[in-house]
């Protein structure tokens, strides 16, 4: 049976990063995008990343041009936008897919463990439901990514234990990534 060790992805320049390479670590996988109203996102797992990297904490950024075309650019000028504009530290791979059949073994693997839940309570939530509705009437009952910025949350023995939709409070997935450390 698969682990989450058992992947690789490509860095932003194309070197293989074995996730063996964070065995013990609490990872936080998130498939990222440079012009979405999430974006603003990077601030919060950036203040994460200081706060509890020296902890045990990785961060794994996987840009995603999937949704609506919001990240555009290239490897390079994704990076450089994150570190101008957010000063992110945190390991940036090459852009990639998250579903259909060109998407990453690892989020096949990522969404067989934590299916989708909802998108919790409150005007965001009930607004991505109303759009999500629009673009796939059986959202609910399946695990593809509806959208950037879904977090998963994997603790220090590799078991994927979470999965925050972008409408989650970041406050929550920090107090769940801080409860794994």
């Amino acid at each position: 049976m698969a682990q989450i060790y058992d992947y690789t992805l490509l860095d932003r320049k194309g070197n293989e990063v074995p996730l063996k390479n964070f065995e013990g670590k609490v990872l936080l996988i998130v498939n990222t995008a440079t012009g979405c109203g999430f974006t603003p996102q990077y601030e919060d797992l950036q203040n994460m990343y200081s706060k509890y990297h020296e902890q045990g904490l990785e961060i794994i950024d996987i840009p995603c041009n999937q949704f609506a075309g919001q990240t555009p650019g290239t490897d390079e000028e994704i990076h450089e936008f994150c570190t101008l504009k957010y000063n992110t530290e945190f390991e940036q791979m090459k852009k990639s897919e998250v579903n259909g059949e060109n998407e990453l073994p690892l989020y096949t693997y990522l969404k067989s463990q934590q299916g989708f839940k909802g998108f919790g309570k409150g005007p965001k939530a009930l607004a991505f439901g109303v759009m999500m509705k629009k673009i796939d009437k059986d959202y609910k009952n399946n695990p593809a990514i509806k959208w950037n910025f879904t977090k998963f949350l994997v603790d220090r023995n590799g078991n994927v234990v979470d999965r925050f939709e972008p409408t989650e409070n970041m406050k929550d997935v920090e107090s769940k990534v801080a409860a794994l450390l």
